[in-house]
């Protein structure tokens, strides 16, 4: 049912759907009630309760008008939340006209006040359900002392018909419903905030479903492209070495070459990224020294290409002693270098780059700090997505790569954050646990004393 909703926002397109089922259902519900309630409880008989079915038909055109009213404020699609509240409300004071002419007090009628906390939880939550209750309380029991205190009295037209009007009538009515009103709110809030979790959770399930699939076609093509890729590569690279040995060579031919050189380093990562992305291999946990890891890569670092930006110094800030963590030693080698990889690059010529361990109680944070431009918004929300990218020159695919391997670490209580100030810079806090106990003591492979560039 669309109703013409122009909805732009995913959580009022959800609210509007919601609401213009709820509407049409509420109405159709209320004129069955509406009409049971004057052809059986009373009889239809026009001349024997005309008092009683006027309250009856003045409701039923009451109700139309204001469905009228939901469906143009729903078609604009404008102030749909506090359009949901009202509803709520004036439905309770609904019931309370059926209730008062099917008997009052103690008519069954009474029950329909917690239907709507049920459609109060659907519509907007516990928050719904908890305005349906508080209504519907106040309006039964306002009807309730009303009776009591003759501000009102029973419908002419049923004078037959026994109303409760005194405290000792009433208070037991009261108190039975008031508390069945009460746990339907507080089941419905409940089961409506579990709805919502269980919601949120199968759209984040289907989004890596998703995601899963795609690395899997990244794989098949990376897989099938990588040596053949690589293998003129390594020809080009090989043949520009031995090129640039040549003393023939004037100093622009030279800085030629260097160009190409590092052109092939960076489709060769290209392809390495691409390769690490569709790897799926599950994590085996260790005990491993993250702060040795950390000094070995930020080593590595400051002999690698700079990535077109300049000289970017890298440095290390943290124990020297050993500090262990809960992960797979490979792979948060892997983590740690795409981050200090991708703070390079977003790092101007002259600018540094401080990789951090942080010791905590429970835990142990490696943090990667730039001094780049900064992230937007936007940029912080699909930082992790696969070829999505702020650089000119990037392709996406290092700090999927990072999304991919912490995530695959969540069951040992991995994850990342992202903060960027107002001023500039950026900062990647990996927090891992430090809970180790028995687990084998990590290792990765080291050559000369620095570690191997990730392949």
């Amino acid at each position: 049912m669309k109703l013409g909703l122009t909805a732009t926002l995913p959580q009022e397109q959800g609210l509007a759907g919601r609401f213009a089922w709820m509407t049409a259902l509420r109405l159709l519900f209320l004129t069955l009630l509406l009409v049971a309630t004057a052809t059986f409880y009373l009889g239809g008989e026009l001349s024997r309760f005309p008092e009683s079915l006027r309250v009856v038909w003045v409701t039923i055109g009451v109700a139309f008008a204001l469905a009228a009213a939901y469906a143009a404020v729903l078609r604009s699609a404008r102030h749909l939340r506090e359009l949901a509240y009202a509803q709520i409300v004036l439905d309770q004071i609904t019931w309370t006209a059926i209730v008062y002419v099917s008997g009052g007090g103690t008519s069954g009628a009474t029950s329909f006040y917690a239907l709507t906390c049920l459609m109060g939880a659907v519509l907007v939550g516990p928050r719904g359900a908890a305005t349906a209750a508080v209504s519907g309380g106040v309006a039964y029991g306002t009807l309730c002392l009303a009776f009591v205190q003759h501000w009102i009295m029973q419908p002419e037209d049923q004078v037959g018909v026994k109303y409760a009007t005194t405290w000792g009538e009433l208070i037991y009515p009261l108190l039975v419903n008031g508390l069945a009103i009460l746990v339907v709110a507080l089941l419905a809030g409940y089961l409506a905030e579990r709805l919502r979790l269980a919601g949120g959770a199968l759209v984040e399930a289907t989004q890596r479903a998703e995601s899963a699939e795609r690395l899997a076609m990244l794989g098949r093509l990376a897989a099938g492209l990588a040596h053949e890729i690589r293998n003129p590569l390594g020809s080009i690279s090989g043949s520009v070495e031995m090129l640039a040995e040549s003393p023939a060579l004037s100093a622009d031919d030279k800085k030629l070459c260097e160009i190409v050189r590092a052109e092939v380093l960076r489709l060769n990562n290209l392809v390495t990224d691409m390769l690490d992305l569709s790897k799926q291999r599950a994590p085996e946990a260790s005990a491993v020294d993250v702060a040795r890891l950390a000094q070995e890569v930020v080593a590595l670092a400051g002999r690698s290409e700079r990535s077109g930006t300049g000289d970017v110094r890298v440095t290390y800030d943290g124990p020297t002693a050993p500090t262990l963590a809960r992960c797979d030693a490979s792979q948060m080698r892997q983590v740690l270098w795409n981050l200090v990889r991708n703070a390079v690059q977003a790092s101007g010529a002259g600018r540094t780059v401080t990789v951090k361990v942080i010791p905590q109680r429970s835990e142990v944070v490696l943090r990667v700090d730039d001094e780049g431009p900064g992230l937007s918004e936007e940029a912080r929300a699909r930082i992790f997505d696969a070829f999505y990218t702020t650089r000119s020159h990037g392709v996406g695919i290092g700090l999927a790569v990072v999304k991919r391997i912490l995530d695959d670490h969540a069951s040992m209580g991995a994850r990342i954050t992202v903060e960027s100030p107002p001023d500039g810079g950026a900062s990647f806090q990996v927090t891992l646990r430090t809970d180790v106990g028995s687990l084998p003591t990590g290792s990765w492979s080291l050559s000369s004393g620095v570690p191997e560039a990730p392949r």
